[in-house]
């Protein structure tokens, strides 16, 4: 569970957007891209941080399971429904992509809280996720951009918040951060036009 979203609102380089907002996946997927490295120059390791124990912090672990099930080019996933990364396994995870991979570009994906009128959006920005943040817990940070959705309010009684968060929620922004990466980090290899088939999809 990262930071509310009003604090990454402070990152200038940053791409906001509602998931039920169809006309602006574009510009979520242009915001992925402009961070991404040039094509082949680094590994591209997508860590996706919660656990299904709890509705609202499932969101990491929904989005992994859509891109492994998927099966992008030249991306590897870590945090999935079957094998979730969250706090206690989160070093050794690291651990390991540092392991095997030779200097990663590694994308941080964890659920957030912020605002009531927030509730929905999604963030991509510079620099990594700090896992944990949203229910006072200080987690290694992850990543060199991050992408997050606000599931639910913050400001009290963060984990019966996230027990208590909407699955629709939640699943609906999985599925549009899973589909809105997967066709950035595909259309970053085979063009412009394959990616809006792929968004149409």
């Amino acid at each position: 569970m990262n930071l509310n979203f009003d604090r990454n609102q402070e990152n200038r380089l940053s791409t906001h957007v509602h998931y039920q907002d169809q006309s602006s996946h574009h510009s979520l997927i242009q915001g992925i891209r402009r961070f991404l490295p040039a094509n082949g120059t680094s590994p591209i390791v997508i860590v996706c941080i919660g656990t299904d124990r709890s509705t609202g912090d499932a969101l990491g672990p929904l989005v992994g399971s859509y891109l492994e099930k998927h099966n992008l080019p030249d991306a590897y996933v870590y945090g999935t429904l079957e094998k979730p990364v969250h706090a206690v396994n989160l070093n050794e995870t690291l651990a390991l992509i540092e392991a095997s991979y030779k200097k990663p570009f590694i994308i941080g994906i964890d659920a957030c809280l912020g605002k009531l009128q927030s509730v929905g959006n999604i963030t991509v920005s510079e620099g990594p996720v700090l896992p944990g943040a949203g229910v006072k817990k200080q987690l290694v940070p992850v990543g060199d951009i991050n992408i997050t959705g606000i599931v639910n309010i913050s400001g009290f009684m963060e984990y019966s918040v996230l027990q208590n968060t909407r699955l629709h929620v939640v699943m609906s922004l999985s599925q549009v951060i899973g589909r809105c990466l997967s066709v950035a980090l595909v259309s970053r290899k085979r063009g412009r036009l394959l990616s809006k088939l792929l968004l149409m999809d």
